[in-house]
């Protein structure tokens, strides 16, 4: 957990060969620690421990304390013998006797009502948001989300059709934006979007409800020249398509473009993909109608959907993220054409990645102004300045911004 690649890449490289039922318990394992390890760690004496002790305690107790279909002494043993792997007997007799102990303490059931992020973390979003609607964000944070699924090649009938002939339950996603996939009360079933009817066909891709909603807001006109500047993985590029819109998707990120030309390709859409630096002006400027820069960002909206997200997180990281966006706008900016628009996206809940990142804009480029689009997004997810926001805690689902600029003809 600590090794440097995000819980995805972990996920997708170590988890790909499992059987169908062990890559669920794995990715349950793996994501409920990440969420709750603020709440494992009061309960452990992580201080104190051998690091390489501290993932396997924690797997341990998570499996003793939220997963009751794990029979306690399947727990403990498998738990030791992972410590056995990595400290030897000595290290096997430790867990085996902390673990055992948890486990007949019924008193130290994980019933904590406080936020399982990091404490200056916590404090910043009380701040903000006043501390119940912070502990109500940071409740939600510790849920696994909803799969949401957007048609693709097939349109959101026939994808409820196929959906609820292979048995799973289907609901309209908030806003009208999407289909929610329903399973059981266990979060572990939920699929793998390769098990669900239609993925293979490209009859739909996975993309959040606020994800589709900032591509409503864009409000590309028909026909319209758009350049996705960070398009990977492609939900975005593919939306803005089958929108209306002409796309040219690019991306810097060498290893993620192939996942971006798969994204495209799997969904029948005619997206123009390229590896390109927005810094070196991958298209001339004054070409594109709109220009998206969806800005590398914190992504403090989507960590109930990355649990590693809180972790990595620090003020430093957001103070770097927030000086890349400002170069990002200034490079974006400089590739609309005259009359065309900007359009400024994160899926960050912080002010200083968002509206003043606008705000400082528009101070530096008077040639651009706030052109809001009319009536493509519910009016409680534009903000008084006209930005569009959502935020996980009030609409129920992934926390994003955006805003939506026209230069001047």
């Amino acid at each position: 957990m600590d090794a440097g690649a995000t819980f995805a890449v972990a996920r997708d490289r170590q988890l790909g060969a499992l059987a169908a039922r062990d890559r669920r318990l794995a990715y349950e394992l793996a994501a409920g620690v990440l969420r709750r390890r603020a709440e494992l760690d009061r309960l452990l004496p992580v201080a104190s421990v051998d690091p390489r002790l501290r993932d396997i305690l924690r797997l341990g107790a998570y499996q003793l304390r939220r997963l009751t279909r794990v029979p306690a002494y399947a727990a403990v043993t498998t738990s030791v013998a992972l410590a056995r792997e990595v400290g030897g007997e000595r290290a096997a007799g430790y867990v085996n006797r902390l673990l055992r102990d948890m486990a007949r303490d019924a008193r130290s059931e994980m019933r904590d009502a406080r936020g399982s992020h990091p404490e200056w973390l916590a404090q910043r979003w009380r701040t903000r948001f006043g501390p119940d609607e912070a502990a109500r964000l940071m409740a939600r944070n510790d849920v696994r989300p909803a799969l949401t699924l957007q048609p693709a090649r097939w349109d959101a009938g026939t994808l409820r059709e196929h959906l609820r002939a292979a048995g799973f339950g289907v609901e309209e996603a908030p806003y009208g934006a999407g289909l929610r996939v329903i399973t059981g009360p266990n979060a572990s079933r939920i699929p793998h979007p390769a098990q669900v009817p239609g993925f293979t066909e490209g009859g739909f891709i996975v993309q959040d409800s606020s994800a589709a909603l900032v591509c409503r807001f864009a409000g590309a006109p028909a026909g319209a020249l758009v350049y996705d500047a960070c398009a990977a993985p492609g939900g975005k590029a593919v939306a803005l398509e089958r929108l209306g819109a002409r796309v040219v998707a690019g991306d810097a990120r060498r290893d993620r473009v192939g996942t971006l030309a798969a994204t495209a390709r799997r969904a029948g859409v005619a997206v123009r993909v390229i590896v390109a630096d927005l810094v070196t002006a991958p298209l001339p400027a004054g070409l594109p109608d709109v220009v998206l820069l969806d800005a590398p960002c914190t992504a403090t909206g989507t960590m109930a959907r990355h649990p590693d997200a809180r972790w990595r997180l620090s003020s430093r990281r957001l103070a770097r993220a927030a000086a890349r966006q400002r170069e990002l706008l200034d490079h974006a900016a400089a590739l609309v054409r005259p009359g065309g628009w900007l359009v400024y996206a994160t899926c960050s809940l912080e002010p200083e990645e968002n509206v003043a990142q606008v705000t400082a804009l528009l101070e530096r480029r008077r040639d651009f102004r706030r052109d809001p689009p009319h009536a493509t997004v519910p009016d409680e997810l534009v903000t008084d300045a006209g930005d569009f926001e959502s935020l996980p805690h009030r609409h129920g689902i992934d926390g994003a911004y955006a805003a939506r600029l026209r230069r001047a003809g």
